[in-house]
């Protein structure tokens, strides 16, 4: 972001000082950012803290090494993520395998945990922060530069409280560091780094099944990027950016036409294809099926399999029409967290254009499409970014200007209260 300087010309000594005022509001931000994230973890813990201490026959085993009050961020995947990190892959047909969580993170956890004396859960917990942390602040830093101050601010806002947040603050899941790799591989495309975009990229597609959203987003950024450069070439005067954070951005047929502009360093994104490639590859030698991450989803237990059953959601109708109410309502509440983010996503083709947008959309159609009842749905609108960020600029510009208190507070109890049921061993999502 530029300073202005209400049309006086700068003169002597204050252009010295010119540079330092520019990168001084960015250092303070990112740091007001960490100290939010602080205090969530901080709170966070203590309510999972409070909460586990309250389940009775609480099991202990020798994975949970660490502090007792860490327990209650240990639950459901992170098991299989122990699993991985310590002894490895493993498939077997029709049944509930491993081979279903993709490899950066487990093998993350596992490199961590050599320098944390192998405590698998330590490490696991530890890596889940560090990203979440470094990704919200890079996250932070991205919006500021896409959307007018107050808009940023609510676009954090509504990223530390949303509901299913609570994944960056300590499970031992995935989440975090797939948000990390997504929002980074975009911020060193931006700054025209094809390849450091790339191989960020690949750790998206190595991280979630849901990565090869990412691949396609950065691929339809870089031919928008040279649509942009081909409209400045032409002289064509375009306003950088409304009152309102919006900017022209080329059309479809301007994104399409780009791809004459294509040359050997931009094909570098397409690296982010290596991180799928080589867990394919991995499934191919070792188990004789590339696609065996997707068979499995079927499994009993899982029931994610492919048809009408799973597309039209005959799984979660059953639930609201029969029951349990409660495990509908988790149901609904992230079914309606879905519909908000797709509604949002017009919003977010104006205000960042088509790349961010096939970004968004892919990653909350597959998972959509995917599942038989929305269960899990809450943590792929997590990731979801540019939505978040609509979603803050939405809450800035309402004439309802009350709303852009009432909606973080409810979405803050929300998160509060989804916590302290996963403390209790409740799957929230």
């Amino acid at each position: 972001m530029c300073l202005r300087t209400g049309g006086t010309p700068m003169r002597g000594p204050a252009l010295v000082t010119h540079e330092p005022a520019r990168t001084r509001p960015s250092a303070r931000w990112a740091a007001a950012v960490a100290g939010a994230f602080a205090a969530a973890v901080v709170l966070l813990s203590v309510v999972v803290s409070v909460a586990y201490s309250g389940v009775e026959d609480r099991a202990r085993n020798a994975v949970l090494a660490g502090p007792t009050w860490l327990d209650g961020w240990f639950q459901y995947d992170a098991g299989w993520y122990v699993h991985i990190a310590t002894t490895g892959y493993e498939y077997t047909p029709g049944q509930q395998s491993s081979i279903a969580f993709f490899p950066v993170y487990p093998l993350g956890v596992r490199a961590l945990s050599g320098v944390l004396g192998d405590d698998v859960q330590l490490a696991g917990q530890l890596l889940a922060v560090l990203a979440g942390l470094t990704a919200v602040v890079v996250y932070a830093l991205w919006a500021r530069a896409r959307l007018p101050h107050r808009a940023a601010v609510l676009a954090v806002v509504v990223l530390l409280v949303y509901p299913y947040a609570l994944y960056l603050y300590g499970p031992m899941y995935a989440d975090s560091l797939f948000l990390l790799s997504a929002v980074g591989a975009f911020v060193l495309l931006e700054r025209r780094w094809y390849a450091a975009a790339g191989l960020v990229g690949a750790l998206a597609t190595a991280g979630r099944p849901v990565g090869v959203a990412v691949a396609a987003g950065l691929v339809v950024r870089t031919l928008e990027l040279l649509a942009e450069d081909r409209r400045a070439r032409a002289g064509e005067v375009v306003p950088p950016e409304t009152a309102g954070g919006r900017r022209a951005w080329p059309g479809w047929r301007d994104v399409l036409g780009a791809v004459r502009d294509v040359r050997g360093r931009h094909l570098l994104v397409l690296l982010s294809g290596l991180g799928l490639a080589a867990w394919a590859g991995y499934l191919w030698v070792e188990f004789g099926n590339p696609l065996a991450f997707v068979e499995v989803e079927s499994a009993p237990g899982w029931n994610q399999g492919v048809g009408p059953h799973t597309w039209f959601k005959i799984t979660y109708l059953g639930t609201l029409l029969k029951g349990p109410y409660d495990v509908a309502a988790l149901l609904t509440l992230q079914a309606l967290a879905c519909l908000c983010a797709v509604l949002l996503l017009p919003r977010v083709q104006r205000l960042f254009g088509w790349g961010y947008t096939a970004y968004a959309a892919l990653v909350l159609l597959i998972p959509i499409v995917g599942t038989k009842d929305f269960m899990g749905t809450g943590r792929y609108v997590l990731v979801a970014f540019p939505v978040m960020a609509a979603a803050g600029h939405l809450l800035a510009t309402t004439r309802r200007r009350w709303l852009a208190v009432a909606v973080p507070v409810l979405l803050a109890a929300l998160l509060v209260l989804l916590t302290t049921l996963f403390a209790r061993g409740v799957a929230v999502s």
